[in-house]
């Protein structure tokens, strides 16, 4: 099992729970989420930055 930092730019959601569900699947296309934050958010492209460390199987 290996580590990864990983950066992804998520559509801005209308609430929070719907934006939760929607940086999980995100993250899980990369690996499984061990943590994660949101790091900015743009209001003018509706998006938000969110910066996580994953694990992969290799």
């Amino acid at each position: 099992m290996t580590t990864h930092f990983i950066s992804a730019e998520i559509d801005l959601q209308e609430t929070p729970t719907e934006l939760q569900k929607a940086v999980e699947t995100e993250l899980k296309k990369q690996g499984e989420p061990l943590r994660w934050a949101i790091t900015s958010v743009d209001t003018e492209q509706q998006k938000v930055k969110v910066e996580a460390v994953v694990t992969k199987q290799p």
